[in-house]
């Protein structure tokens, strides 16, 4: 994450249980990776007929989901259990998880740690929740000799990545993973030592390839990315900046969506500021994500919310939605909670958006942990306690579901 027209939306019939659910790898039908192709219609199959499938996406509705970024890897059973059944609780459909090749082969490229990530996608599926998986983070091995202190560091070879990929694929698709987003922020921080189109170009389409090739059911997200300005010192592009750069090379093949990342602050989503905001940039402003889109040739391709929300603790004092407080850091709880009704009937009114993920489920921090600014964005304190937020989100979907 990072802090600071005819409605068209994704058809996805999503997630088949295959009959190997436990295999280390699974035999899955060869597709071609050709540019332009629409998503295919998917038919459930499950080797558990007690086990319905998550509803799909629908056309011009609104996915929900919740954003758990490497968290779930880690829990135990209780705790895993608990957060997932915190999706349902909230009427979403959607977990977005990161599926880690730093997590799964943090010492070499022969070994392979998959019973972490194995959890998760028999857990989603015993929830009835569709899995977005974030495919990213580079173990030490595979980086360049010159970025060898963060798993943020692009890897060395684009090729071994979608090696990981491939496999990754062939040995979820029986669970029912199908949704794949290359990479996280590439147009920031995430992608060390500095952001480069050029290259992220390289990794997705060698990626994603592989990942239509392992799964005939494989779509493809671009990597989510944050509301930032072009800064050359930085080492930054802005989402229109980096989708353009990315598309000219060809990269809108390789992708079905792209993901952004939308933090408003203490700024309500739907207060218009002149194309100011990070929410003005989803489709209001001359340098939005529509606007690149259109202008690189994809108008009609989906944008997919994957991670936004707002945090309740930092230094300095707490916005509650009055005018001064505005550029706050970080909100109160009850102000957090309005942010969280607003986002949903904010973005279910605009048609370029197809799906909305809160970001996140649970604190991970003790309150004056500031070690990690992104640690209080949670519906859940870090006790586990609920915020107002859990349920103004949870009513807010459930107006939206019941009247869709």
């Amino acid at each position: 994450m990072h802090i600071p027209n005819i409605r068209q939306r994704l058809l996805v019939g999503l997630i088949a249980f295959g009959v190997c659910v436990g295999v280390a790898t699974a035999t899955v039908a060869e597709t071609s990776s050709s540019p332009g192709r629409s998503l295919p219609s998917i038919t459930w199959e499950s080797a558990q007929p007690s086990v319905a499938p998550p509803p799909p996406l629908i056309a011009g509705v609104l996915g929900f989901g919740v954003a758990y970024g490497d968290t779930l890897t880690w829990k135990n059973d209780r705790d895993l259990e608990r957060a997932l059944q915190d999706a349902n609780d909230l009427g979403a459909t959607w977990i977005r998880v990161d599926l880690s090749w730093n997590d799964i082969q943090p010492e070499s490229s022969s070994q392979y740690v998959w019973s972490r990530f194995d959890r998760i996608a028999e857990g989603a599926r015993a929830h009835r929740l569709n899995v977005l998986a974030t495919i990213a983070y580079t173990p030490a091995w595979a980086r360049e000799a010159a970025c060898a202190d963060t798993a943020s560091c692009a890897p060395a070879e684009p090729a071994a990545f979608a090696a990981f990929a491939s496999k990754a694929a062939a040995r979820y698709a029986p669970l029912g993973v199908h949704t794949w987003e290359v990479w996280n922020e590439p147009n920031y921080g995430f992608w060390t030592p500095r952001a480069d189109p050029a290259g992220y170009y390289r990794l997705l389409v060698d990626t994603s390839t592989a990942l239509r090739k392992a799964d005939s059911r494989a779509f493809v997200v671009l990597g989510g990315l944050a509301a930032v300005s072009t800064d050359a010192g930085r080492g930054s592009f802005s989402p229109y900046d980096f989708i353009s750069a990315v598309f000219k090379l060809g990269g809108n093949h390789a992708v079905d969506a792209v993901a952004y990342h939308p933090y408003n602050g203490a700024t309500l989503p739907s207060s218009y500021a002149n194309g100011q905001t990070p929410f003005d940039r989803i489709s209001g402003s001359r340098d939005s994500v529509a606007a690149a889109l259109a202008a690189n040739g994809s108008a009609g391709m989906p944008i997919w919310i994957t991670e936004t929300g707002v945090s309740t603790n930092a230094p300095g004092a707490a916005g509650d939605g009055t005018s001064n407080q505005s550029i706050a850091s970080h909100v109160t709880e009850g102000y957090q909670a309005q942010i969280a009704a607003n986002t949903v009937t904010t973005l279910a009114a605009n048609p370029h958006v197809a799906t909305m993920f809160w970001y996140s489920d649970q604190d991970s921090a003790l309150a004056q942990d500031y070690s990690d600014l992104g640690a209080f964005f949670g519906l859940r304190r870090y006790d586990g306690s609920v915020k107002p937020a859990f349920g103004a989100l949870k009513n807010s979907i459930a107006t939206y579901v019941t009247a869709h």
